[in-house]
C-alpha cells in the first residue's frame, strides 16, 4: 500500500489528479456554437445557372488550328509552313474572328521550351487566348 510521508496533503507536493472543469466549460460552449450553427448551414441558396445553346450550324462551330514545330524549329500551319513573320500575321487574323479559334500546337520532344515560348508569346501578344498542347500518348 502507498502511503504519503510527511505532514499530510498539505506538504507542497505536486497535485497528481487533472481538473477536469475547465474542459467541459469549453465542450459545453462548442456544443451550444454547433448547436445554433447547424440548422443555419442546412439552408439552401438557390441560384439559376445559364444554359448553353447548341450549336445547330457547324459553319459557326469554331474551327481549330493545328501548329507544327518540328526539331529544327520549323513551323507548320494546318501542315503547311509558315515564317516567324507569316505566323504573326496569321495570329492576328484568327484572334479578330469571332468566336476565336483554337490553336493547337504540337512540338517535336526534343524542341528547347525557349522557341515554344517564343511562339506562345507571339500569340498572346496578337490576341490569341485558346491555345492547346497536343501530346501523344505512351503505348
Amino acid at each position: 500500500m502507498a502511503m504519503s510521508s510527511g505532514a499530510g496533503a498539505n506538504s507542497g507536493a505536486p497535485m497528481s489528479e487533472i481538473n477536469v472543469t475547465p474542459l467541459v466549460d469549453v465542450m459545453l460552449v462548442l456544443l451550444i456554437i454547433f448547436m445554433i450553427t447547424a440548422p443555419l448551414a442546412a439552408h439552401k441558396i438557390k441560384v439559376e445557372l445559364p444554359t448553353a445553346a447548341p450549336v445547330t450550324n457547324p459553319a459557326e462551330k469554331s474551327q481549330s488550328i493545328d501548329l507544327a514545330v518540328n526539331n529544327a524549329g520549323a513551323m507548320f500551319w494546318n501542315d503547311s509552313p509558315v515564317t516567324e513573320a507569316e505566323l504573326r500575321a496569321r495570329f492576328a487574323v484568327e484572334a479578330a474572328k469571332n468566336p476565336q479559334p483554337e490553336i493547337h500546337l504540337r512540338a517535336d520532344k526534343s524542341i528547347r521550351f525557349k522557341e515554344i515560348s517564343r511562339i506562345l508569346a507571339d500569340a498572346k501578344q496578337q490576341g490569341i487566348i485558346k491555345i492547346g498542347f497536343i501530346t501523344t500518348g505512351k503505348n
